[in-house]
């Protein structure tokens, strides 16, 4: 007579513990690991296997550094973005306003050479440049979150004719050519900023253009948030809430709010490079930053009129371009890994 399982005592079954503990994955969540752990330390621990997300870290906390530290680098180094030396020493320029020196100027007194023209220090303009980047940068995606976030739950969760209108909005808004419509709007921003008789002061790039990118930056962020809390307002937890007699402002604040750190948090990550890039574009256009704040975009225009000459001034503004934005992009879709357990790398 058999077992109620028709299975015989002398051995394990296919679908037996040892051969499910065989061939579990390695990043079960079932691992002894994993065990007791948190979602925040559950994510943590997933994104600590991510070499690719770690490295990236590692290069974007590198230039959070510089820009931070961007007034000791300069005093540590002995120079300073603002100074001309080349004008100041005849010998380092030639009368066409090139370096003397090879390769752009690099010398063991300029490290990465000298800007023509003006012959200002390439390096420092580049840490001072990370800083504007950097400053414009979060300033946008910290706005754009926080617009995002308030209209997204607001139409997701209110629903109605405030669904119907931020819809709408956000359609209009994202039918504009971005690109044209951030040159256009840079003008009219300034404009309305400081009057047309008075000095622009140093702060007021920093300002419109971080207004302009906000103005065109929320909306994505917005849909998503909304189809997510058209989702949970569906929720047995949010029925509940609503039948102990909790105001809206308590169901979006203690029960729809936490359950969107998520895409929030992914979505932020992913937005902060682009508008690293938008920013420069602008400078590039002569839109954006101008002189004489050291920005990103603008050493890139002004190095591209020496490309047939010496490629040595688009090196060093473009390359580290490149790298944080790709270290950011590639933290981004780690840090989103880590959230979703069900993706794996």
């Amino acid at each position: 007579m058999t077992t109620p399982t028709g299975a015989t005592t002398g051995g394990d079954t296919p679908g037996s513990t040892s051969d499910l503990a065989d061939n579990a994955p390695a990043d079960a969540p079932t691992d002894s690991g994993f065990r007791g752990l948190s979602p925040g330390k559950l994510m943590w621990r997933r994104f600590l296997r991510d070499r690719t997300g770690v490295v990236s870290a590692g290069v974007v906390l590198f230039f959070v550094l510089v820009a931070v530290l961007a007034p000791v680098i300069s005093m540590i180094y002995g120079k300073d973005p603002q100074t001309h030396y080349g004008q100041n020493d005849p010998t380092l320029l030639t009368d066409s306003g090139l370096p003397v020196a090879p390769n752009g100027g690099m010398s063991g007194d300029f490290w990465f050479g000298l800007e023509p023209g003006l012959g200002r220090d390439i390096l420092t303009q580049l840490v001072y440049g990370i800083r504007t980047s950097l400053i414009i940068a979060v300033a946008t995606s910290v706005l754009t979150t926080v617009i995002g976030v308030a209209l997204g739950i607001a139409a997701g969760y209110l629903g109605g004719k405030i669904d119907y209108f931020i819809g709408r909005v956000i359609d209009v808004l994202m039918s504009f050519p971005s690109q044209i419509f951030l040159i256009a709007t840079m003008p009219v921003v300034t404009s309305l900023l400081v009057a047309p008789n008075e000095k622009i002061p140093e702060w007021l790039p920093f300002v419109a253009v971080t207004i302009v990118l906000s103005l065109l930056g929320w909306m994505g962020l917005a849909r998503i948030l909304r189809g997510v809390s058209l989702s949970l307002r569906e929720r047995e937890f949010i029925e509940a809430a609503k039948v102990t007699g909790a105001s809206p402002m308590r169901i979006i604040f203690k029960e729809i709010l936490p359950n969107l750190w998520t895409p929030i948090l992914v979505q932020s990550t992913l937005a902060l490079p682009a508008f690293v890039t938008a920013e420069a574009g602008l400078s590039y256009l002569g839109v954006g930053v101008s002189e004489p704040t050291p920005d990103w975009g603008r050493m890139i225009a002004d190095a591209a009129s020496y490309l047939r000459t010496d490629v040595t001034f688009l090196l060093f503004p473009g390359l580290a371009m490149v790298v944080f934005v790709l270290a950011f992009n590639l933290l981004g879709d780690s840090v989103r890994d880590a959230f979703d357990p069900k993706t794996s790398r």
